[in-house]
């Protein structure tokens, strides 16, 4: 799906305040209420939008351990990656996983209780044979910065 100036306007608009009433969404991007129903409609539709969430500020809930990890496997084989991606999958304290490249085979976010539930997760892990050779972690001791990239610098 190709998308205009007014529907990646209509998307920055909607990441800054998703409750906003289709009206208002309209007055802000400058159409009418049909046309902006239209497009709001055409990227749902397309999967450009894929859904409606609230941010929840989850320290003021309870204190939470954030950690990162790096994981290098023992082998490359695509069955080797597959095993490990569907029991990452699996675990729910695992809240991101991006497979990269150049030295290390993926980075994962881990959200846990504390110290204790993060080293019981990795441990399970690790009895799982998923075939890690190597993991290093890192403990977040502070969320600096954590936000969506401008829309359309990407898009022709």
């Amino acid at each position: 799906m190709k998308l205009d100036k007014i529907d990646l306007k209509i998307l920055a608009v909607l990441r800054d305040d998703g409750r906003m009433t289709k009206l208002r969404l309209a007055e802000a991007v400058n159409l009418s209420p049909t046309a902006c129903w239209e497009r709001l409609s055409r990227l749902e539709k397309n999967g450009i939008i894929a859904g409606y969430t609230a941010r929840i500020n989850t320290d003021r809930i309870e204190r939470r351990t954030t950690v990162l990890i790096e994981v290098t496997l023992k082998r490359h084989q695509q069955a080797d990656f597959q095993r490990f991606e569907a029991a990452i999958q699996r675990e729910p304290a695992i809240v991101s996983c991006d497979a990269t490249g150049g030295g290390v085979d993926y980075i994962l976010k881990v959200v846990t209780a504390d110290i204790d539930s993060y080293q019981r997760l990795i441990d399970r892990l690790l009895m799982l044979d998923l075939g890690i050779d190597r993991y290093f972690t890192f403990v977040v001791t502070n969320s600096v910065k954590a936000t969506d990239p401008p829309l359309g610098q990407f898009v022709d």
